[in-house]
């Protein structure tokens, strides 16, 4: 569930100053208003230049994500956002990033975005796998699988390709790496795949988008069949989880026409 979202202004003064000790003061501050995964989000501008603060409660269960997002940080493309900082005080477990000005990602059909998602998708799948703790998308997907073992691989995922965790300006970026994840690589083109459709793409258009990535090109079809109906049980469970979200109730919809494609539909 999404936690409770907090403006600057009513995060703890310790947290606030010892941001503030780090950045200098700020000259301008933004609350953002996307994502749901974090307690506070804003965009400040300070004398030596913009800064994303996103924090999580120390005590929420959620900050786990916030700490895998700060481990793998190092490692990811270039095109991501990099860390400038990480720190603990007030309560709260805060991260300091690098600001990219632009919207949120437009993946329905016709949008110019699409080809810079795939180079941004290509760049991911051309950057090495850390030697790091990562999830396991094989052990993400065993509740939901008769058949997890297909799942494995050794390429760095991002698994939430949700279109405000892509930002777009002459290039695509992908952010908010709370799940980072290692698998097989055609894996973020299928998640992608359930992005575009719930975007309006039919399921044969979003997996011609997909097979632009050669590790999805190239996938074993009776792999990708077991996934497509692994990601529907999972979004079926997120649906009946929180059934008053339209959101939910949208991919798993989305989820349920691409399997529904994989096994011989329109």
């Amino acid at each position: 569930m999404p936690m409770t979202r907090l403006t600057w202004q009513q995060l703890p003064p310790a947290a606030r100053a010892a941001v503030q000790k780090r950045t200098g003061d700020f000259l301008t501050a933004a609350d953002a208003t996307t994502g749901a995964n974090s307690g506070i989000a804003v965009k400040v501008l300070t004398a030596t230049g913009e800064v994303f603060i996103k924090g999580i409660p120390v005590d929420h269960g959620q900050v786990k994500t916030q700490l895998r997002e700060a481990a793998v940080n190092p490692y990811l493309p270039k095109s991501s956002p990099r860390l400038l900082w990480h720190l603990q005080a007030g309560g709260w477990d805060l991260l300091g990033f690098e600001v990219i000005n632009g919207p949120v990602a437009d993946f329905s059909p016709d949008s110019p975005d699409l080809p810079l998602v795939v180079d941004a998708l290509t760049e991911l799948a051309d950057t090495p796998c850390p030697d790091i703790e990562l999830l396991s998308l094989a052990k993400r997907f065993t509740a939901y699988s008769d058949t997890p073992h297909l799942f494995t691989g050794d390429r760095l995922l991002h698994t939430d390709m949700a279109p405000h965790n892509v930002l777009v300006d002459q290039a695509a970026h992908l952010i908010d790496w709370a799940w980072p994840t290692r698998g097989p690589g055609w894996a973020d083109p299928a998640v992608w795949c359930v992005r575009l459709i719930a975007a309006g793409h039919a399921p044969a258009q979003a997996e011609q988008w997909a097979r632009r990535l050669p590790a999805f090109a190239t996938a074993d079809p009776g792999v990708l069949d077991a996934f497509a109906e692994a990601n529907t049980r999972y979004w079926h469970e997120v649906h009946h989880g929180d059934p008053t979200r339209s959101w939910t109730r949208q991919m798993a919809a989305a989820a349920s026409a691409w399997r529904d494609h994989r096994h011989g539909g329109t």
